[in-house]
């Protein structure tokens, strides 16, 4: 997939349903024939929306490589198309974490990002469920080309974009559980990620209510220069870029502006991380 165009689908459903699997499967192959190479679905679409409680159910989480992975792994094989999904892994010391799975379109698992940002809050009890994440900010490359995934509230902290386009992430892909009465203020957050990093930034939202939690919301996506190239309620859409387009987007501003990494790494380093 390199030195091409992308053509990447938002698929704004959950699958955790009885008949989820076969749901995924026919979204998969609407996405492709719609000219797609990879699909995101929301934030831990495989799963019912369990922070609506502070309650955690072992059932919730599984071990990597398990029931809810190996689904959404067959199922990009099986519509030969590459998908961004997710699952609540469990490690070895049994710490849970909210885990975007990179699967290609043989349905090999590439690549993976845990949530970093963990909200706590009514509706979103999630902290109770999975701990913050400890993977380096580092793009992702599993399928092709450099990419970096986010997932959620980790798009709230702009730093996170920046460097992942200041490291070579063509995109920042982010499946996303937010509430639709807060849309207005992700859009300028998202818009500004992608104008001030000089990358793509896309997301896409579980799509409706869930156990009393009033989540919905458009899958959005904008370019380097801000413009809002996709913002849509459908299950499935599509948007496509160049990514030859950015050394363009790179030498205007204020994607010219000099990266001073040195000036940042030393003041951030002299302030405790919050908890």
């Amino acid at each position: 997939m390199r030195d091409q165009t992308r053509t990447i689908a938002l698929i704004s459903e959950v699958f955790w349903q009885e008949d989820g699997s076969k749901r995924l499967l026919k979204r998969l192959f609407e996405a492709r024939d719609m000219g797609a190479q990879v699909a995101v679905i929301p934030e831990l679409a495989m799963n019912p929306w369990s922070p609506s409680t502070k309650t955690p159910k072992d059932s919730d989480a599984e071990p990597p490589g398990g029931p809810r992975s190996q689904l959404q792994m067959e199922a990009a094989r099986k519509a030969g198309i590459a998908l961004i999904g997710g699952a609540i892994l469990r490690d070895a010391q049994g710490a849970r974490f909210n885990t975007a799975l990179v699967i290609d379109s043989s349905g090999s698992l590439v690549g993976s990002w845990e949530k970093a940002h963990i909200p706590d809050e009514p509706g979103f009890w999630e902290a109770d469920h999975y701990k913050p994440g400890r993977d380096g900010l580092e793009p992702l490359d599993g399928l092709g080309f450099p990419f970096g995934v986010q997932i959620c509230s980790d798009a709230n902290r702009p730093q996170g974009t920046q460097l992942l386009a200041a490291a070579g992430a063509e995109c920042v892909l982010v499946p996303r559980a937010s509430e639709s009465a807060t849309w207005n203020r992700w859009r300028p957050v998202l818009i500004a990620n992608a104008l001030t990093s000089c990358c793509w930034v896309a997301t896409v939202n579980r799509p409706a209510p869930e156990e009393g939690v009033l989540l919905g919301g458009p899958s959005f996506a904008v370019d380097p220069n801000g413009e809002v190239l996709v913002e849509s309620t459908d299950p499935v859409c599509t948007f496509t870029y160049d990514p030859a387009r950015l050394s363009k987007h790179r030498s205007s501003y204020p994607g010219y502006l000099s990266m001073r990494s040195d000036l940042y790494a030393s003041a951030w380093a002299a302030i405790p991380p919050r908890r």
